[in-house]
């Protein structure tokens, strides 16, 4: 026969029981204890969303800033480089114009050489041809002329020589 056991004989019942009483007595301090903890945990964690979030705003604000001082530094720099071109193109014009005016001047210098050197052999010239004229009258007039002749021409230079004087003076002036 099958003997029915009580309620309480089964040892399972007991730790049923037991484990009501317990979840009924600590069950409401376990249950604080574990929203404390995660009542803490969650303020833990919003605090370091926060500091995350603040984190990420002083970020943001200095890459504005950063990207600002690159545009401004970028706008510099071509300012710079512009300026730079700007310049290299007004010092090429002026040694251009430097060289050129340079260039003028020997050219100038040259001629004035070439000039002088002309006038200096047109006179060296004159002067040999002048000596070898006065020669070569010298013999002729020491072999053909004989004394009357030599005094006539003598008085008829003479005669001359005022008017010839006056023509060279007046070519001076």
């Amino acid at each position: 026969m099958h003997q029915e056991a009580s309620f309480f004989a089964d040892p399972k019942n007991w730790v049923m029981i037991a484990f009501f009483l317990f979840f009924i007595l600590f069950g409401g301090k376990l249950w604080r204890a574990l929203a404390g903890i995660l009542d803490a945990r969650t303020n833990s964690v919003r605090a370091e969303l926060e500091e995350a979030s603040r984190l990420r705003r002083e970020a943001e604000a200095m890459l504005a800033d950063a990207e600002k001082q690159r545009a401004s530094a970028l706008t510099e720099a071509k300012a710079l480089i512009e300026s730079a071109r700007s310049e290299a193109a007004r010092l090429a014009a002026e040694a251009a114009a430097e060289a050129q005016a340079s260039a003028k001047r020997r050219e100038q210098m040259a001629i004035d050489r070439i000039g002088a050197a002309e006038k200096a052999a047109v006179h060296d010239v004159r002067l040999a041809a002048a000596d070898i004229a006065t020669t070569a009258a010298q013999e002729v007039i020491a072999d053909s002329l004989t004394a009357d002749a030599d005094y006539r021409l003598i008085d008829q230079a003479i005669t001359q020589l005022p008017k010839a004087l006056s023509t060279r003076l007046s070519a001076f002036s």
